[in-house]
């Protein structure tokens, strides 16, 4: 899948180093509307930046290497967006939400950022985790059929159901092009007026209980009203104090492996979106745009650095991958390896989204601790963090820091999405 002509033809170069902020210059931009700072141009900080110039804010929006860049976590060619969410009810309302903001972005893109596929939950023992998103799912216009494995065989042949117990197809459901969409955001943004740098940035010092300025990359200061900080895995890092371990970044591989030529049997009009619910999470999508069928196991990975992180899929891994793949998909047990990506997870200890004030900066707000499920949330998580920001309604109380006060790290709740 290509890129519009204003997608492809945009090139940022990567920001300096971070010179002494001793020789800055400071930037005071003139306006008499808030003039806010977005850093972070993926799923959370491009959608709040839109949102906030919708607004009627100034919005300067920064990425150290640019939308849906390889080491973000908002990086990468496709994600799931579902609405299944156990309990929490929250979430499969942001999904409905979303679903309508990811259709406004789609009219404004030449190609479709939004495959729909449905997704099929397999799950092989306990399915409380479905069973409790039932009630919401239905009530909130999400179909979920219950199809029965005999049925199922004869539906998509190209699964093997052994050890599967029950069945839940969720029906509205697909798959959404990430990479892409950060930059058709990022273009949306711009042509309404807001303004985006591509450089590396830096939290000012809170002074009475404000942040007056950040420090960019080439050594000037950015002034403005409000700082929005969307740093997906390096968020503990740039708020050691506040965030640290409570945002730990996890290595996870993607596998794609290519389906027989000339076959439609592997593709999104045969094949849904798949999660595989045991004693390991195993998900994955069917060959969209050609990129090959896509497999990822769930399992948190080895905590790792973003930055340096030397993104090589693992011998062990790709091992595993192949034994599912022979086990549930039969079809592609020989299938050739056609891409692979290592990316990362970075979650909150219970696996809800961080999206509050800086305890001590008042004009200081943080965004994060998503990944795994984050991304289809984007348009959401913007629009509630923007109306926040702009003095509206308040974000709900298991998104602020204080819950995670006595929280060990590392996230616990199943969150993915297809997430890489």
């Amino acid at each position: 899948m290509s890129g519009s002509p204003a997608l492809t033809r945009r090139r940022f170069l990567q920001g300096a180093a971070l010179a002494p902020l001793a020789a800055a210059t400071v930037v005071r931009p003139a306006t008499s509307r808030p003039r806010i700072v977005v850093v972070g141009a993926g799923a959370f900080g491009g959608w709040t930046a839109w949102h906030l110039l919708r607004g009627g804010a100034e919005v300067t929006l920064l990425d150290a290497w640019g939308p849906g860049n390889p080491r973000a976590s908002s990086g990468g060619e496709s994600r799931v967006i579902r609405g299944i969410y156990g309990p929490d009810r929250v979430y499969t309302e942001m999904v409905r939400r979303a679903f309508e903001l990811w259709g406004e972005l789609d009219a404004t893109v030449q190609e479709p950022l939004y495959v729909p596929t449905g997704a099929l939950w397999m799950m092989r023992g306990d399915d409380r985790y479905v069973r409790q998103a039932l009630p919401i799912m239905e009530e909130l216009g999400f179909p979920v059929e219950e199809p029965p494995v005999d049925a199922a065989r004869r539906r998509w042949p190209q699964i093997d159901f052994s050890r599967v117990e029950r069945l839940y197809l969720e029906r509205r459901a697909g798959v959404l092009s990430a990479r892409l969409a950060c930059l058709a955001v990022r273009d949306r943004f711009l042509r309404a007026g807001g303004s985006y740098q591509t450089a590396r940035a830096e939290p000012g010092g809170i002074v009475a209980g404000r942040m007056p300025s950040l420090a960019l990359g080439d050594g000037t200061r950015l002034e403005a009203d409000s700082f929005v900080f969307a740093c997906g895995p390096w968020l503990g890092e740039v708020f050691p104090d506040v965030v640290g371990e409570r945002v730990l970044p996890t290595r996870q591989e993607v596998y794609y492996f290519g389906p027989p030529a000339g076959s439609d049997a592997w593709g999104p009009a045969r094949l849904p979106v798949w999660i595989d619910f045991g004693e390991r999470v195993v998900y994955g999508l069917p060959d969209v745009h050609g990129r090959g069928f896509k497999l990822a196991d769930d399992t948190r990975g080895e905590v790792v650095d973003p930055t340096t992180l030397d993104r090589q899929p693992s011998v062990e891994g790709l091992a595993r991958a192949r034994r599912f793949l022979a086990e549930r998909f039969p079809g592609l047990s020989a299938a050739p390896l056609v891409e692979s990506r290592v990316c990362q997870y970075e979650n909150s200890p219970d696996g809800h989204l961080i999206l509050d004030r800086h305890p001590e900066g008042g004009n200081v707000w943080l965004a994060g601790g998503g990944s795994g499920h984050g991304f289809k949330l984007g348009p959401a998580v913007g629009e509630r963090l923007a109306a926040a920001i702009l003095g509206g309604p308040s974000l709900p109380e298991h998104f602020r820091l204080a819950r995670l006060a006595a929280s060990e790290p590392g996230g616990t709740q199943f969150d993915s999405d297809g997430a890489r």
